[in-house]
This record gives structure tokens, sequence and C-alpha cells, in this order.
């Protein structure tokens, strides 16, 4: 990479950074939680990584991560600041049916209505129960998470 290049590259991630950094304390504080049970042919999908972000331009921001209980069941809560609406995604790692290295990787977009205003004041998105053994619509492989 020519040195023109590369301070072309540290700029325009340097400017990202702090775009990033302005908007979010401008912002008004979201919460989102979401919940949910995961099954694999019939029986409860134990310690499957959860994980929820914040959809971000440029790259996702982490708000929660968790592991399935015995019974399948998850929960994940987050805040952020923002001036837009928070765009929240929740995605799920999985070994289903699936005997790979690598985990299957599923997400599931979080409708705008199920976040609140504020920090203390949170409502609950469920996303019912979903059956890992089933295709998804977008479904991919992810061996970093």
């Amino acid at each position: 990479m020519t040195s023109t290049t590369t301070i072309l590259f540290i700029s325009v991630f340097a400017f990202a950074q702090l775009t990033d950094a302005v908007l979010n304390t401008v912002g008004s504080a979201q919460t989102i939680s979401v919940t949910g049970r995961l099954i694999c042919q019939g029986q409860p999908a134990r310690n499957v990584l959860v994980k929820m972000y914040e959809d971000g331009t440029i790259w996702d921001s982490k708000l929660d991560s968790t592991k399935t209980s015995n019974d399948g069941t998850f929960r994940v809560s987050g805040s952020y600041t923002k001036i837009f609406t928070l765009d929240p995604k929740v995605n799920i790692y999985h070994k289903c049916n699936y005997s790979g290295l690598c985990s299957k990787k599923v997400t599931i977009n979080i409708p705008d209505y199920a976040v609140a205003s504020g920090r203390g004041s949170s409502t609950n998105y469920d996303i019912g129960t979903l059956n890992l053994a089933n295709q998804f619509s977008g479904e991919t492989t992810d061996c970093i998470h």
C-alpha cells in the first residue's frame, strides 16, 4: 500500500470513529429487550450463543450476549444512545443438524416498535420458538463470533 493510500484509509477510519462517537453522545438513549426459545428437532437447544447488536452503517455495536438455558430460552437486553431509531438485530450461532467446524448463524431483525425510549423503560420483544433444524433465509456459517 502506498503512503497516500494508507493515510487515506486511516483518515476515513478516524472520521468514522469520530462521527460515531459524536452522534452517539448527542442522541437519545433507547432500550431493547428480546426473549425467545430455541429448539433443535423438538428438543431444547441448550447452550446456544445469542448476541444482540445495533446494526450500524459501518460496523455493528454489541449490546448484549448470552447462552440459552437448559430449556432453550434466552433473554438479551441493552441500551444505546443514538440520534436515529435503534436498529437492533439478534444473531443466533448454533450447530443444530450441522457438523461443520464453524457455527450456523441466523439473524433476526427486530422491528422499530420494539425499541423503547430511555434507559429505564424497556419493552420486550418475544421472537417466539424457533426450530433451528429449519433453514432460514439469509442463514450463513460463521467461524469468528
